[in-house]
């Protein structure tokens, strides 16, 4: 989601990537809340930072804790901030009803998405 928001709302400013620790593959509740918020990450896969079309990087941002305990080591030029939002395949699994799960999608959506809105206060 972090990625999509990012293209949507700051590509002229930044180029995004998204990468994990693992590969999980496409999730489609995440798909269908972005999609909800008017924008398509249909195209997205879940990659490791070895995959990445490149291996330097300005910015890393690790969005959960788990990534930020155990970010791959980047150069010193690149400045690693962690911003922790909340799991939410994680919290999904407290809830049994298909819109309460959504709604942990969506909760976190919308939290990622003030964050690159505000993303230069964080740089």
């Amino acid at each position: 989601m972090a990625e999509g928001w990012g293209k949507a709302l700051k590509k002229d400013s930044y180029d995004f990537y998204s990468a994990g620790i693992e590969k999980h593959g496409q999730n489609p509740n995440a798909i269908k809340v972005m999609a909800e918020a008017g924008v398509d990450i249909s195209n997205q896969e879940s990659e490791t930072t070895d995959e990445l079309p490149i291996q330097e990087f300005d910015y890393v941002v690790t969005v959960c804790g788990h990534a930020n305990e155990h970010c791959p080591f980047f150069p010193a030029k690149t400045k690693v901030i962690h911003v922790g939002f909340e799991d939410p395949p994680k919290m999904a699994l407290a809830f049994d009803d298909e819109e309460a799960k959504l709604d942990c999608y969506r909760k976190v959506r919308d939290e990622i998405r003030t964050f690159v809105i505000s993303i230069e206060d964080h740089l």
